[in-house]
């Protein structure tokens, strides 16, 4: 299959598929096409935790706020998928997720039709490209060149001592959790008791239900990393986060 994940909303996605369905006879799967505008770490965020639940599959991604500059077009080998998009960093943390070695290659392309929507007239073909192709035999590509030159994302490390663990809002979902990037394992033994988050004590819970709607709580997402949430609310809100923004908890 080629799955497909933008933050172009809509309609530009269906070009995107009538492109490929004119080069492939791919399954085409989308996974989202509403990550936040031009932001590149949390659509890899969100990237991390969904593409490895795909059986081996061509990926095209495009959050491309480089679009019609000169920035390359890659395309990364992982495992038994491929990963096509802009480079700018958005496919090599969901690369180190699918792959313990991976391998990068920059796509070449003729000037497209349109310099705004690389999406249709760059990934979308070189998705198809690929699966047609195969994984395996992205060699055989003309349009494909080894690489060790590449923009490499990486989420920031959080710092963890005996009493303490200091960190950042990474994403912050729908449903308003502010998620961090302090591995839940630090909360291992404290479920049940509470942490210290800026000068407030919260409880620490394994479901959001565990308290009162409306009541904050720190528990562990389905990711691994802790979340600040509020049960039937928005977590961002009641703790004052934002993405980006620092976050220490004690204990």
């Amino acid at each position: 299959m080629i799955t497909l994940s933008s933050d172009f909303g809509s309609p530009y996605p269906a070009a995107m598929k009538g492109v490929i369905c004119q080069h492939s006879d791919a399954r085409i799967e989308d996974v989202a096409h509403d990550f936040p505008r031009q932001d590149v770490r949390t659509a890899a965020f969100w990237l991390t935790q969904t593409l490895p639940y795909f059986p081996p599959a061509v990926h095209c991604v495009v959050v491309d706020p480089g679009v019609g500059t000169d920035r390359d077009a890659i395309v990364v080998r992982a495992g038994g998928h491929a990963l096509v998009g802009p480079d700018n960093g958005v496919l090599l943390p969901v690369a180190r997720e699918l792959a313990d070695e991976f391998e990068v290659f920059t796509w070449a392309y003729d000037d497209p039709a349109s310099t705004t929507f690389h999406g249709r007239d760059v990934f979308a073909p070189a998705a198809a490209a690929v699966h047609e192709t195969g994984v395996d035999a992205l060699e055989t590509l003309g349009e494909t060149t080894p690489t060790d030159e590449y923009v490499d994302l990486r989420f920031p490390d959080p710092t963890v001592e005996d009493d303490r663990a200091t960190g950042e809002v990474l994403v912050v979902d729908d449903f308003g959790n502010a998620i961090t990037n302090v591995p839940g394992d630090v909360l291992a033994d404290r479920f049940g008791g509470t942490v210290t988050v800026g000068d407030d004590s919260v409880p620490v819970r394994r479901a959001y239900a565990a308290v009162d709607a409306g009541d904050r709580l720190v528990t562990v997402g389905s990711h691994g990393n802790v979340e600040l949430a509020v049960n039937r609310g928005r977590g961002d809100d009641a703790f004052g986060v934002a993405v980006g923004d620092s976050v220490a908890l004690r204990w």
